[in-house]
């Protein structure tokens, strides 16, 4: 690299596009043999270590091209520019809908490119921080939808149905029936819709989430809260890097925490962009479920539900898990957890650090109605503002981004994944093919 932005491009450009040649020489994937595929291993290294050391030296610049003067980019947005601009820096849409339609580990791993691309991104203080606020604005469908919302107070948006009650606090209830209330892409989507109807209604003042109740066989009648990702679409190429892994970080759940990124407002004092929210958790909240309550205000689990983060065994890290469990229990809780698979029981002593309230199973919807009017108080809002800047500073979040954007990306493409994976093959509707990290 030569620290002149254009003639570092032409370099990158000319090189990946080798690369490619090669690539196009070669077998699909499943046909290659192992020199054969010792070569492809080859090109894309040499190309990932290329790209990293384009964004060592020249982010900024990258970033400043591709958002300067516009609106705010949401990552999807921001990286289809990027293949434009710099060609050969990310995968471009036909390389990622050719990827698309082929199962996990028949991929290239284009994927790992974006999480170059983002790790980088994430790490600069200028540009990570303009991206986070730039995730944390309503999104498009949202306020299309909110008009309607506001008139009717209840919407069906597919995984999750959101109703608003007289008492000002909005229920979104996830109902992936399926799947056991697994994540997807589309789950992803419809819950920051949901997220983002509930912060923009003025007549909303706390949200509540629970499962819905399920029709499975084995839960029949049941309420589940979660069972994480969806393994069987991740074995079948379906469950998105950007779309899911990251967007769901910097999109909903950053949004459960923080609230909407405020307008620049001649109000004063500025209206607060967050409301509290309250899990309501039936049955399990599993892997990306888990990862769902340590955002939230006040956890209300049924006794007989369980709290399980089983990333490690599954391959993959559990999204800002590691950041939040341990301080919401302790570093020895959250290696049993996250490194061990431990399952704590919403009734044990250790429940007590996850769950605020644990109810008998019938009192779950009582207990949520009871906190949605305790938390409609004036003060909770500016409170929880304060107990989040304590103990999750936003540079903190950018910075444990940053790298989690690159360790997914690798874990997502990384051959014990894939070997485990493999074993949801053709379980898309079995409940199996659900419970996971």
């Amino acid at each position: 690299m030569t620290g002149d932005l254009n003639q570092d491009s032409a370099v990158l450009t000319e090189v990946t596009s080798a690369g490619e040649a090669v690539l196009a020489a070669l077998p699909p994937k499943p046909a290659r043999d192992a020199e054969q595929q010792g070569r492809a291993d080859q090109v894309h290294t040499s190309g990932r270590a290329l790209r990293a050391a384009f964004l060592r030296h020249h982010t900024e610049a990258v970033y400043d091209e591709l958002t300067g003067g516009g609106p705010r980019p949401r990552i999807d947005e921001l990286v289809e520019s990027a293949a434009e601009a710099f060609p050969g820096l990310v995968p471009t849409r036909g390389q990622l809908a050719a990827e698309q339609e082929l199962p996990q580990a028949e991929k290239e791993g284009r994927e790992i490119d974006q999480g170059i691309f983002f790790h980088e991104v994430l790490r600069s203080p200028q540009a990570g921080r303009h991206l986070l606020d730039s995730m944390r604005k309503p999104t498009r469908r949202a306020l299309d939808l909110l008009p309607e919302f506001r008139r009717t107070g209840r919407l069906r948006l597919g995984a999750v149905d959101i109703e608003r009650g007289g008492d000002g606090g909005a229920r979104l209830t996830v109902v992936n029936n399926h799947c056991l209330n697994a994540e997807d892409n589309r789950h992803v989507e419809d819950m920051e819709t949901a997220v983002d109807l509930t912060l923009l209604d003025p007549g909303v003042k706390v949200g509540v989430l629970r499962g819905g109740v399920m029709d499975h066989p084995r839960y029949q009648g049941r309420r589940v809260f979660s069972a994480g990702i969806n393994l069987a679409h991740l074995h079948e190429g379906r469950i998105s890097y950007v779309d899911f892994l990251l967007r769901r970080e910097l999109g909903y759940i950053a949004k459960l925490l923080r609230g909407h990124c405020p307008d620049q407002s001649s109000a004063w004092p500025a209206p607060l962009p967050d409301k509290p929210w309250v899990a309501a958790v039936d049955t399990f909240a599993i892997g990306g479920g888990a990862q769902l309550l340590l955002a939230f205000d006040h956890v209300i689990g049924a006794a007989d539900s369980y709290f399980s983060l089983p990333a490690a065994q599954e391959g993959i890290v559990p999204g800002a898990g590691n950041l939040r469990l341990g301080r919401i229990t302790n570093g020895r809780v959250s290696r049993q957890v996250i490194l061990w698979g431990r399952k704590i029981w919403a009734h044990e002593p250790d429940g007590r650090l996850l769950f605020d309230e644990v109810v008998d199973p019938k009192e779950v919807g009582d207990a949520a109605e009871r906190a949605v009017a305790r938390l409609a108080s004036p003060a909770v809002l500016a409170n929880k503002r304060m107990l989040n800047l304590a103990e999750e500073p936003p540079e903190q979040f950018r910075l444990y981004m940053a790298e989690f954007a690159l360790q997914q990306a690798v874990r997502l493409y990384a051959d014990d994944v894939l070997g485990k994976v493999h074993r949801f093959a053709g379980k898309s509707r079995s409940v199996r093919g659900t419970v996971a990290a």
